[in-house]
């Protein structure tokens, strides 16, 4: 990781952080869709690689408009969150049960890059990086009406579905 001394060296370490948990994206992306069994979640899996594989696109814009050098620093969280997800998935019945589990992980990562856009945003607002605030805040953008794309398919189909699922399933001790 690259010395930190001013709020440009944090916007690119941002920058670079953002690189790596899209790119990761897409590649966890496509097993969350093989997984879920609800057309619709998978239609929005698939809807949103699309666009992620945009958001890498975006970045490299970034880049190049502030005259960064195009590479990534392991983002941590994104690889924590993508393995809980997965480790989750994993733990559930294929079914309506599985399809929320997998929603949860989407919208933890769809929150954890919301907050990552943000913040990138308003450093770059600060320092007068207009084209970097422009193609960060269309990312922003795609990334907030995913999670209310995710909430719209939890609440009108995947909960109430799991839920009947569960009603239907013995009841185990721990």
């Amino acid at each position: 990781m690259a010395s930190i001394g001013t709020l440009n060296d944090l916007l690119v370490s941002e920058l670079r952080d953002l690189y790596d948990a899209e790119q990761r994206l897409t590649k966890a992306i496509p097993k969350l869709a093989e997984a879920a069994s609800n057309n619709e979640l998978i239609d929005a899996l698939s809807q949103h690689l699309d666009e992620t594989r945009g958001h890498v696109s975006r970045l490299e814009e970034a880049f190049a408009s502030l005259g960064e050098e195009l590479k990534s620093e392991t983002c941590a969280g994104m690889k924590g969150l993508i393995s809980e997800g997965d480790d989750r998935a994993d733990d559930a019945e294929e079914g309506s049960l599985r399809d929320a589990v997998i929603i949860g992980a989407a919208q933890r990562v769809e929150h954890y890059e919301i907050a990552a856009y943000g913040t990138a945003i308003a450093h770059a607002r600060l320092l007068g990086h207009d084209p970097v605030v422009r193609v960060l805040e269309t990312t922003l953008a795609e990334e907030k009406s995913a999670d209310r794309m995710l909430t719209d398919i939890a609440e009108s189909t995947v909960n109430l579905e799991a839920n009947a699922e569960s009603d239907t399933q013995p009841r185990t001790s721990a």
